[in-house]
């Protein structure tokens, strides 16, 4: 007697196209398919045959492991017509999927156009055009506010001298130290980009050493965005740009190191100099702490509070502009000490400059336009 074994049955498939029990696999379907029962219940067969899930079936009182599992149906093969409808509901939500994007996308440009938050970084300083990726840096200060900056010539019976000046009008007013061109006889400015102009005096006041002179046939010019002094605190970061030494357009930066410093300097360029020829590479004399720096100061002299800082000053960037990190003027440089080597040369900056406050110059301007005190 041998025993009965079983044949392993084999996973059942449906026939294509799939169809419902008792119907001809060949008869066109005309109502939606049943969907197939859950993998987790058992479902009956066309044959009568009863599918568990664990692999058994009822023909045999529900033994179960015998059987292999059943995998899942394959996926019915699509008819033509089928195929058709699939294309077009695929093309039109691809097509609605790129109008989602691409509205998006306006929404987002819309938005980035419109956000004060996002374009506030580019937008520029007015008057001086510091642009987002430089605003706040030394670099983008100098780039925004050089043009704004000349160097001036000044010719006089006791020589030549070389300080700077600020552009504050398109058409050619400047502001610079009285110092810088007191007693002048001829003035030359020339420009950041090379351009030289002949120049006269409009007004100076001697008490507060300033005076505003104006280019001869200019216009079109890069005026200065003046900001205000008064909001100035002990570190915050500065720029100088001015022409030491006749190095036009030099930039230097530092902090402010002080406030409201009373500086004394003499009224006149003959002032403490007797007969001598002034010598600007030994820098214009002022008082500072009880002590003369660069010389005699003379009899003749007035006191100004000023800034103080620790950016490079040399002689010649007298009348040059000290900056804020927005690239506004805060300050017109006017002294700094440069202290002489025993043999006479200049020994270069020791961090000891002071700067007129941009409020005492705009508070001046009026006066200055209608002649000063000349």
């Amino acid at each position: 007697m041998t025993d009965h074994q079983e044949q392993p049955q084999q996973p059942y498939y449906p026939p294509r196209p799939p169809y419902e029990p008792g119907r001809s696999p060949y008869e066109p379907f005309t109502e939606p398919i049943a969907a197939r029962p859950s993998a987790a219940e058992p479902f009956t067969t066309e044959h009568g045959t009863t599918i568990w899930p664990s692999g058994g079936h009822g023909g045999h009182g529900g033994h179960g492991g015998h059987v292999p599992p059943v995998g899942p149906a394959p996926a019915p093969v699509p008819g033509p017509r089928r195929r058709a409808k699939r294309g077009v509901g695929l093309m039109a939500a691809v097509a609605i999927a790129a109008a989602a994007v691409g509205g998006g996308t306006a929404t987002l440009v819309q938005q980035l156009a419109a956000d004060p938050a996002t374009t506030s970084a580019s937008a520029p300083v007015a008057g001086t055009n510091v642009a987002a990726r430089g605003a706040g840096t030394v670099a983008g200060v100098a780039e925004a506010v050089s043009p704004s900056i000349v160097e001036i010539s000044a010719a006089s019976n006791s020589g030549k001298s070389t300080g700077s000046g600020v552009i504050i009008t398109s058409d050619g007013e400047i502001v610079t130290n009285n110092h810088v061109v007191s007693g002048a006889s001829e003035i030359t400015v020339r420009l950041d980009d090379g351009r030289t102009f002949p120049a006269e005096v409009v007004g100076t006041d001697p008490d507060k050493d300033l005076a505003l002179i104006e280019l001869k046939g200019a216009s079109g010019l890069k005026a200065a965005s003046l900001g205000s002094s008064k909001d100035v605190k002990v570190g915050d970061e500065v720029v100088a740009i001015g022409s030491p030494e006749g190095l036009t357009g030099t930039v230097t930066s530092g902090i402010v190191s002080a406030l409201d410093r009373d500086v004394t300097v003499a009224k006149d360029e003959d002032q403490g100099q007797g007969q001598r020829q002034y010598d600007p590479r030994q820098g214009w004399p002022f008082e500072f702490g009880g002590q003369q720096f660069n010389g005699d100061t003379g009899s003749s002299k007035t006191t100004y509070k000023a800034l103080q800082t620790d950016a490079s000053l040399n002689p010649g960037n007298s009348g040059g502009a000290l900056i804020n990190m927005n690239g506004e003027i805060i300050g017109i440089n006017s002294a700094m000490y440069s202290p002489s080597s025993s043999s006479g040369s200049t020994a270069g900056s020791v961090g000891l400059g002071f700067a007129i406050p941009i409020d005492t110059v705009k508070a001046d301007l009026d006066d200055l336009r209608s002649g000063g005190d000349s």
